[in-house]
């Protein structure tokens, strides 16, 4: 029986077997490197060139991150030891800037929020009232019930919306039981820290986001 000698390629993609090269397939197995159309190599050297500099700027990206969030804690430190300072409010978020005034780092921290069993209270409540009043209830009360509660996913609501119905003004009882059954049902269950950053060319000038978003870039 002949043996199976596999050897390294240094192209990406592309298995050596007796000599022999051959492309892995999307299916697990391999194709002679002669039998790929040449469209679909190039196609594949395109994509693996293109990923790599993903990678690449992926990998920098996640230092970049991790380097700003070492320097703005450090400067954090250093002014709560030596000057009894300290930047930010009570939920974290804080302002940067230079001394003068054309650049500024923004450190925003929102609250991860998730909705328990008393929603569902809620919206039965909300249902039965929209029902009774459904001859003069008001389009955009209804419209706004609508997209809070009808999403794709099972279990998930519009977080916006159902904040939104918080703010409506019903003297109904109902409603207002349905309300605060809204807010027994607010969990919050951590946080998440947004780093922006802003420059301007003059003080008169309005600062503008330096963009780090690939898709707004």
């Amino acid at each position: 029986m002949q043996s199976v000698i596999i050897e390294e390629s240094a192209k990406p993609g592309v298995t050596v077997l007796n000599g022999r090269e051959f492309m892995n397939n999307s299916k697990g197995g391999l194709d002679p490197i002669g039998n790929v159309k040449d469209q679909y190599k190039l196609e594949d050297q395109t994509v693996r060139k293109c990923i790599e500099y993903a990678l690449d700027l992926n990998a920098q990206l996640s230092r970049f991150r991790n380097h700003t969030a070492v320097d703005l804690g450090t400067l954090d430190a250093l002014l709560a030891e030596k000057y009894n300072v300290t930047i930010g409010g009570k939920k974290g978020n804080r302002t940067y800037q230079t001394y003068d005034g054309l650049m500024k780092i923004q450190v925003q921290v929102s609250d991860l929020i998730t909705f328990g069993p008393e929603l569902q209270v809620a919206k039965s409540l909300i249902d039965a009232c929209l029902t009774e009043w459904s001859a003069d209830s008001r389009p955009e009360i209804q419209s706004i019930v609508t997209r809070a509660f009808n999403t794709e996913k099972e279990g998930q609501v519009n977080r916006a919306d159902v904040f939104m119905l918080l703010k409506l003004e019903i003297e109904d009882e109902r409603w207002k039981t349905a309300m605060e059954a809204i807010r027994d049902a607010i969990r919050v269950t951590g946080s998440k820290e947004y780093v922006r950053f802003y420059k301007r060319d003059s003080l008169e000038d309005e600062f503008k986001p330096i963009t780090i978003d690939l898709a707004k870039a």
